[in-house]
């Protein structure tokens, strides 16, 4: 730290008690002046000498009290003044960082200009500030701190701007001209922290572009903006710095930052700290992660910040939500709620993500006319990861008892539009959600299984959805159908189309008039109990059975897929016809049945492959092919 010592007359103040001081001097004393509780006793000559405030307060005293004047609000007070009368008295002053800032506002109040005397204090203190402060890193920010018990004066004497401006400078300038101490505790490596045996005391790397970041986190918010508008200004850092600067102090001053909330007993305070974070943030895409626009949002919920800076947050992070990942997401639902996380925020957050093709379209429209349109700027690539985050999001959330049918369907049904090579995470949110809402209506399970292709299921699924007593019976024959399609593919043997029978499953409400005439389409959308899984895959498979011998001449090739769809189609309605004498078998089986529906009850988002295999049930049934 920079200090600067003033006078050469050796420090004579003497104490007796705690509000009297005076000077050791062999003159007696003629002038008590008064500051806050504190009495000084001193002498009017070196006082009056250097203070033009004094000389008036003196000359207007009273005669019959002259010798005593008081001194009301003077900036700093009395440690202040002490500084200011031990330099009129010639005496070692020392001046420092924490102390200079008080001691030039005394001086300003008491008038100790350079046209009362030459060499005044106030010139030896803006000496002080620009050729030994100012060049001080953590100094200058210690400095700024203490202009803010100071205010106004200090601002109306610039020491807050010059403050303001000596920061900004240093945490512009180049990086390798770097020579000062700097707080950088983040990411630190061996030889940062001084205990690389090989560094010779010197740093081996590189200054970061972040160094300064750290030590800015000290200043109290109001300070911490005018400073970051002044680093902004100057246009020389990039704007990924200044988001990392605005995270860094986001994680120092919002406790449990961090973890999405914020810890205290009164978290409205901390409202002008998040709005003042959010307003700083660079305009420029990707300048703050999508986690970090996430915490920032969570904890502009949580304190209540208004619907602009909301929206401001959903609409950044829906430009980047590709970076986010689940846990992000889960924003807690307001107090109040039955549901346990704000899905319709997660909503609104899509919604922009998807515009950003629609608002490219528009801006083309607007601006230019082409016969050829130009494509939106999402990439195939980030429509997948959101989709795909979107999928997993579902599967955390379906966990949620409360959570409506229309929320769940309506969130899938946006990124229902993205192309997705595998639909396994949308049958792992399925599974969960018809897992934890086992009371909910055919007509709402079957509106949530519309939302996967069953074409889309990998083996591991599929193996998965042929045991699940959730699903519908349409969906479990609609998998088993393309397990051994799949199966068969892989054999060699020729591929069998997809009877019409089976597409009629897929057609949903519109059902199949010739399968409806024959089986009720409430059969279709019931549960399948465990014995008619087992039948249903056995009868699907001796369709693989049939289709080995498929491949002859090109002439039989039409009557041998006629034949595979008839003996499809005549199976399964045998199958469905046959419902009700297994639900008497399932029934009759009492606690039997209960614990065979149990081996399925395990989603496909929490089994793995050692789980499957120390379940013997389990194996009973993936060896059925």
């Amino acid at each position: 730290m920079k200090f600067m010592k003033l006078g050469s007359k050796p420090d004579t103040f003497q104490s007796d008690g705690d509000n009297v001081r005076y000077v050791a001097s062999e003159l007696a004393t003629d002038v008590t002046v008064i500051v806050g509780d504190v009495k000084f006793y001193l002498h009017k000559f070196p006082l009056l000498s250097k203070s033009a405030c004094l000389q008036k307060l003196v000359a207007s005293g009273n005669e019959e009290n002259n010798d005593e004047v008081q001194i009301f609000d003077i900036p700093g007070g009395p440690a202040a003044f002490e500084i200011c009368a031990k330099f009129c008295y010639g005496m070692t002053v020392t001046l420092n960082a924490y102390n200079v800032v008080a001691a030039r506002c005394a001086a300003e109040f008491l008038g100790m200009h350079e046209t009362v005397e030459k060499g005044n204090l106030i010139y030896k203190i803006d000496v002080f500030l620009n050729s030994s402060i100012f060049h001080s890193w953590k100094d200058s920010i210690i400095v700024l701190q203490t202009t803010k018990s100071m205010l106004p004066l200090s601002e109306e004497l610039k020491v807050v701007s010059l403050c303001i401006d000596a920061i900004a400078t240093k945490a512009c300038i180049d990086v390798s001209k770097v020579n000062w101490s700097y707080t950088y505790n983040r990411r630190k490596l061996p030889e940062e922290n001084g205990n690389d045996p090989n560094s010779n005391g010197f740093r081996s790397r590189p200054v970061p572009k972040d160094w300064w970041v750290e030590d800015l986190c000290e200043l109290e918010i109001d300070l911490y903006k005018r400073v970051l508008i002044s680093i902004k200004t100057k246009g020389i850092l990039f704007h990924e710095v200044i988001g990392e600067a605005l995270k860094a102090y986001s994680y120092r001053r919002l406790p449990g930052f961090s973890k999405g909330v914020i810890h205290s007993e009164d978290v409205f305070k901390y409202r002008p700290t998040v709005d003042t974070i959010v307003w700083l943030l660079p305009a420029e895409k990707g300048s703050a992660s999508c986690s970090f626009l996430l915490k920032l949002l969570k904890a502009a919920i949580i304190v209540d910040s208004g619907e602009m800076v909301q929206e401001q947050l959903v609409r950044r992070i829906g430009q980047q939500l590709e970076e986010a990942s689940v846990n992000d997401l889960l924003i807690r639902a307001g107090e109040g709620e039955d549901v346990m996380y704000d899905v319709g925020r997660v909503q609104k957050i899509v919604k922009e993500f998807l515009m950003q093709d629609q608002n490219a379209e528009l801006e083309l429209e607007e601006n230019e006319v082409q016969e050829i349109r130009r494509p939106g700027i999402l990439t195939d690539a980030s429509k997948l990861m959101v989709a795909k985050l979107i999928d997993a999001y579902l599967a955390e959330i379906a966990k949620d008892p409360n959570l409506p049918v229309s929320k769940f369907v309506d969130l899938a049904e946006m990124v229902s539009c993205i192309s997705r090579p595998a639909h396994d995470g949308i049958y792992r949110a399925i599974d969960m959600y018809l897992k934890e809402h086992p009371g909910i209506s055919k007509s709402e399970r079957k509106r949530i299984c519309k939302l996967m292709d069953c074409k889309k299921l990998s083996v591991d699924a599929c193996m998965h959805a042929v045991q699940n007593e959730r699903l519908p019976l349409r969906v479990v024959v609609q998998v088993l159908f393309f397990e051994q399609v799949r199966a068969t593919a892989s054999s060699g043997s020729r591929t069998p189309d997809l009877p019409r029978g089976l597409k009629d499953l897929n057609i949903g409400s519109h059902g199949s008039s010739r399968s409806a005439a024959t089986t009720p389409e409430e059969e279709w959308d019931a549960v399948a109990t465990a014995e008619e899984l087992k039948a249903l895959k056995g009868e699907i498979a001796a369709l693989r059975m049939g289709n080995s011998g498929i491949g002859g001449s090109e002439r039989n090739e039409g009557d041998n897929r006629n034949s595979v769809d008839k003996a499809a189609i005549s199976r399964v309605k045998g199958l469905l016809k046959s419902k009700r004498i297994f639900s008497k078998i399932w029934s009759s089986k009492g606690t039997q049945g209960e614990n065979s529906g149990s081996d399925s009850s395990e989603s496909l988002g929490s089994a793995n492959p050692e789980e499957a295999k120390s379940t013997p049930s389990r194996n009973r049934r993936h060896s059925v092919s």
